[in-house]
């Protein structure tokens, strides 16, 4: 009995090992107001790095940002916040630990020493994790934007002084010249974490010297570009305006979170293989360079050239109706878990001179931009079913699509411009009737294309010289429970082409397999063929007269469907075309 018992709990955790979810990595952050998270009411520009890290880290890695403004090192522990930030600390996670700006500060409640209580302090937050199975990093603070020619320690005592964030701000402007160089406000503040780390084997980012080689780099004037320069009555959130040059913008936090994130894992090489980089950011969060995509969309160069644009679409729902012009060439349009770009237009739904909008008007987004490619994207039309509501509309050669959703109803899929090459991998299309249609050579392989309610899977309108149209390879077609009389195909102009190869065809494809829309002429000039389907809905017995049965695939290997006249090959090349240009 007891050996049974035994067996029972070791195939138990044999089992739960198995199952056992992947381990998120949390990185805690706790600092003052250059590190925390701000509010987004009115626009306002104020950021923390902090608050823009998460865009250089994988999803695998979780921002937890514990910085709060005008806190010290001592006033973050006694107002119990670094208690709350160890409940939540686990054996793996990290804490990156930036103090310094309010340690400065003359009153009681914040003031601490460099080479005593500041120490002090630091060296609790690294014991006090590591007790905890944490992993501390220390950093000093970020540098003010002081430039001067004047005596540094009189600046840096004046602005440490005034708790006045806009006289310190005019003290400091009023020393600037042409050949003005950064002086130092920090004084031994800075040392302190870097001997602390050097004392308890802690990983340091000298973020000091690293803003100071940006600022100073750029100069008095441009280095503005990174801090809450605001002029009056242009920001709802500022009316006043202000001239700051502590605390930093949406730009300058991205530079600075940017700098933080890769010194932090040339200092701890674990976190270097979670580390990214994008070009762009959207987040409604805060965390990005803009809130909604089309803004992401018109910042990028037009025809920019030797260089692809990278834009990260954090998770969350986009409402707006989204165009990618022709202009914004060889962008990749990378989204998070739950990324939703999604609208709601339908072909009747009228525009405001009384029209109604028409199929093509109807579409959530437009791509016209070559060389494009996205990623784990929902691409939504929410309308429902109210006749034809497109999802994407896609009018550009040489686009890629790599686990990307298509969600709709009737014309979820316009694949529209002729002659153009389209790759969809990994994707999941739902709709239910011609959901996929258009003129443009398209292949999907391994895609899940699923029936909503009955109608027909594609309608192509291939032109009369174009020797393919649409190819699906290694497909699952389902449809939801009870939907039944689903046909492969049927031809919106007469020399429509779909081949279907290797799918598993489900129960709700209709024996007859094809339809001619209701025009016997088609049958003569349509082509449609499979090869070797499998499914009950693959059976041949009673597929229509015009339909054809591949003997072998020597005309239909997908690199010679999509090579054109310039080699584009998705499939022997995957991910990288994405660093080939044109």
């Amino acid at each position: 009995m007891k050996t049974k018992f035994v067996f029972i709990i070791s195939l138990f955790l044999l089992l739960t090992a198995f199952t056992s979810e992947k381990q998120v990595i949390t990185i805690f952050t706790i600092g003052d107001s250059t590190m925390a998270n701000k509010k987004l009411d009115g626009g306002n520009p104020e950021r923390g790095w902090g608050q823009m890290l998460s865009r250089y880290f994988s999803s695998d890695i979780v921002i937890d940002n514990h910085a709060v403004n005008g806190r010290s090192s001592k006033s973050f522990i006694d107002e119990g916040r670094w208690d709350a930030v160890l409940k939540k600390l686990k054996p793996g996670d990290y804490v990156f630990i930036q103090f310094g700006h309010n340690d400065e500060k003359p009153d009681q409640e914040r003031h601490t020493d460099p080479g005593t209580t500041f120490d002090a302090n630091l060296k609790r937050f690294v014991t006090e994790a590591r007790a905890k199975g944490g992993i501390p990093v220390l950093f000093n603070s970020i540098v003010r934007r002081n430039f001067g020619k004047g005596d540094a320690d009189a600046v840096a005592k004046a602005i440490i002084q005034d708790d006045s964030r806009e006289n310190a701000t005019q003290q400091a402007k009023d020393t600037i010249g042409s050949d003005a160089r950064l002086i130092d406000t920090h004084g031994a503040y800075l040392d302190s974490p870097r001997n602390v780390a050097r004392e308890l084997n802690v990983p340091f980012v000298d973020l000091n010297k690293l803003t100071h080689e940006v600022v100073e780099g750029m100069g008095p004037e441009d280095s503005k570009k990174l801090y809450v320069w605001v002029a009056p009555n242009t920001v709802a959130a500022l009316p006043q305006g202000r001239q700051d040059n502590t605390h930093l913008n949406v730009y300058g936090a991205s530079i600075v979170a940017e700098l933080a994130a890769k010194a932090v894992t040339e200092a701890v090489p674990a976190l270097k293989p979670y580390l990214r980089h994008y070009d762009l950011v959207v987040a409604k969060d805060g965390s990005g360079d803009f809130f909604s995509v089309q803004e992401a969309i018109n910042a990028v160069p037009d025809f920019r050239k030797g260089k692809r644009t990278t834009i990260l679409v954090r998770k969350g729902v986009y409402k707006e109706k989204i165009v990618i012009p022709e202009s914004k060439q060889h962008i990749s349009l990378i989204g998070e878990e739950g990324t939703v770009l999604s609208y709601d237009d339908y072909a009747r739904k009228l525009n405001r001179f009384g029209e109604e909008k028409g199929t093509s008007g109807s579409a959530s987004c437009y791509i016209y931009g070559p060389d494009f490619y996205a990623e784990n994207i929902t691409f939504e039309n929410t309308a429902g079913p109210v006749g034809q509501a497109v999802a994407c509309f896609v009018s550009a050669d040489r686009v890629y699509f790599k686990k990307c959703r298509f969600l709709g109803f009737q014309d979820t899929l316009y694949t529209y411009q002729k002659g153009s090459r389209q790759y969809y991998e990994d994707c999941y299309i739902q709709g239910t009737v011609d959901f996929i249609f258009g003129w443009s050579v398209a292949v999907f392989n391994r895609c899940h294309i699923h029936s909503l309610g009955k109608g027909y899977v594609a309608a192509p309108s291939t032109d009369q010289h174009q020797a393919y149209g649409y190819v699906f390879y290694d497909c699952r077609l389902t449809a939801d429970e009870g939907v039944e009389k689903v046909y492969l195909a049927r031809p919106w102009r007469p020399y429509a082409k779909a081949v279907f190869i290797r799918c598993n065809l489900g129960k709700h494809i209709t024996p007859e397999g094809w339809n001619n829309w209701r025009n016997p002429a088609n049958e003569k000039t349509a082509f449609f063929a499979e090869y070797q389907n499998t499914g009950e809905g693959a059976s041949q017995a009673e597929r229509v007269p015009y339909a054809h049965q591949l003997k072998d695939l020597k005309e239909y290997d997908m690199e010679h469907i999509l090579a054109g006249e310039d080699g584009w090959n998705p499939v022997k090349n995957g991910n990288a075309l994405l660093s080939v240009t044109r």
